[in-house]
């Protein structure tokens, strides 16, 4: 009698012991942007209904943050909006492989009361207002790019991110290309010695502070516009039309790279030639060691942005972002190789 159920047992055991790793539950961590944290939280949970046993865990603590982590080896992959430097990279003690995820917008937002209309915004007049230079709501400059609106006397708060950001550098990107003045005395980081201002963390943080703040004016990656009923401005391109950060857009920013993006993909778009491209728009990346230590992490970090660059760039509209352009996803399925798994 005993027999009999002695050998179902041992049946069991030694069929646990054949299952393969690839079934073991994998917690991958990773930490960085907050740009692009509503989807890729949708991403992971999506993913993790396809691949149960592999969750993914992503802490939005800002693209510095992101990268100073990766380089500690304290996370599995980093994230941020501002490609690494070729001194961040040397730091990181081996290669790093930057991915594009989707593209995104980054927008002027701002609170003034009595003013029901969208504003318009040249980049000159951006870096003179977070250089703190235009300090009244109806300063001569600001009223020039907005004929008929009712500006009032009101002092302008400036909200700008207290963490590293690449939602910072892309902001900082494009003013550096639109003002002398601001390329010399602050330049282009995720984190910059503002001028003027208060900061807040995270995209978040600067959406909260300027919703709370009358007369404030800061900046955000759209989507926390959006989620937050925020007012935001049109911003003047570099063929000399204010354009709103919407899909289409952004979308138009990205085409100034077809045949040109740079084999590891650090490239900037901000200020990107044509009528109908927003220009303060920015590719956001994932970031890998090429040779991870982990191999079973690495093989499923592969397997999922194999799945986040076609069938997840689906869920980019509807979240505010840009899907990545065909050519992209294409020059990426084959940069993936170069992760050794």
């Amino acid at each position: 009698m005993s027999t009999r159920h002695t050998i179902p047992a041992l049946a069991v055991l030694a069929l646990a012991a054949a299952l393969p790793a690839a079934a073991q539950d994998l917690q991958i961590d990773g930490a960085g942007a907050t740009f692009p944290n509503p989807i890729y939280s949708k991403w992971f949970s999506e993913y993790n209904k396809l691949h149960p046993n592999v969750k993914i865990n992503y802490q939005s603590i800002g693209s510095g943050g992101g990268i100073r982590q990766l380089t500690n080896q304290t996370v599995f992959f980093g994230a941020t909006d501002g490609p690494m430097t070729n001194e961040q990279i040397q730091a990181a003690g081996a290669r790093i492989l930057h991915l594009p995820t989707v593209l995104g917008g980054v927008v002027p937002i701002y609170n003034v009361p009595g003013v029901s209309g969208d504003l318009r915004f040249s980049g000159p007049l951006l870096a003179d207002i977070f250089l703190g230079k235009v300090t009244k709501w109806n300063d001569a400059a600001i009223a020039k790019e907005n004929p008929g609106a009712s500006l009032p006397a009101s002092d302008v708060t400036v909200v700008h991110r207290a963490d590293g950001s690449g939602t910072s550098y892309i902001f900082c990107d494009f003013l550096a290309k639109s003002s002398p003045e601001w390329k010399q005395k602050v330049g282009v980081a995720t984190s910059v010695n503002w001028p003027a201002g208060v900061g807040g963390k995270g995209n978040e943080g600067v959406a909260g502070l300027v919703k709370q703040t009358p007369g404030s004016i800061g900046y955000v990656e759209l989507i926390y516009a959006l989620q937050n009923k925020i007012s935001f401005g049109a911003v003047k391109n570099s063929a000399g039309e204010y354009v709103r950060a919407s899909l289409e857009s952004v979308t138009a920013a990205a085409a100034a790279t077809e045949g040109k993006m740079p084999a590891d993909f650090r490239v900037s778009i901000t200020n990107a030639p044509g009528k109908n491209a927003y220009p303060i728009a920015s590719f956001t990346w994932l970031l890998f060691y090429e040779s991870p230590k982990d191999k079973a992490k690495a093989k499923a970090m592969v397997d999922f942005m194999r799945w986040a660059l076609a069938e997840g760039q689906k869920y980019a509209p509807d979240l505010g972002y840009a899907p990545l352009p065909p050519s992209v996803v294409t020059l990426e399925t084959e940069a993936l190789k170069k992760i050794k798994i």
